[in-house]
Formats: structure tokens, C-alpha cells, sequence
């Protein structure tokens, strides 16, 4: 979420409640464009040393990411909860 937050931030989009049930996209969501996206991808890949979009996923929630790195999916990366 630290890293969702980032990027938000440095959007100036760093007023929009992050939460696990706030969707990525959409007016509803965080907003994210496919610029933003593939940031957050980048930026989730430097951190950890995967992500779950290059895992072949598109998550739709902050949720969905965060599950991505605590069920152990991504492939032989260890992330602290």
C-alpha cells in the first residue's frame, strides 16, 4: 500500500483514500491510467522483484496486490506482512 500511496503522491493525486476494496481504475477507483499502471508495475518490480502484472495478473484492487506478495503467488519472492 506504501507503494500505491507513493505513486498517488507524486501524481498529485495523493488526496484519494487508499484502501484494499479501492479499485485501480476508474472514476470510482484511484483513477489510473495505463501510464500510472505501468508505473506502479515498475516501481511494485524494483521493491519486491516481481509484480503481479508481469506474473501474467491484472489485478483490479490495492487489495488484489497486496495479496499478490502475502499468498506467496509471485514466484520464489518472500515479502514481510
Amino acid at each position: 500500500m506504501r507503494i500505491v500511496e507513493s505513486l498517488l503522491a507524486a501524481a498529485n493525486k495523493g488526496d484519494v483514500d487508499v484502501t484494499l476494496d479501492v479499485a485501480l481504475h476508474g472514476d470510482e477507483g484511484l483513477g489510473l491510467d495505463s501510464l500510472q499502471t505501468a508505473e506502479l508495475s515498475a516501481m511494485l518490480e524494483d521493491e519486491f522483484g516481481t509484480d503481479p502484472f508481469s506474473e501474467g495478473r491484472i489485478p483490479d484492487t490495492v487489495g488484489e496486490i497486496v495479496s499478490f506478495y502475502v499468498s506467496g503467488d509471485q514466484s520464489g519472492t518472500s515479502v514481510p506482512a
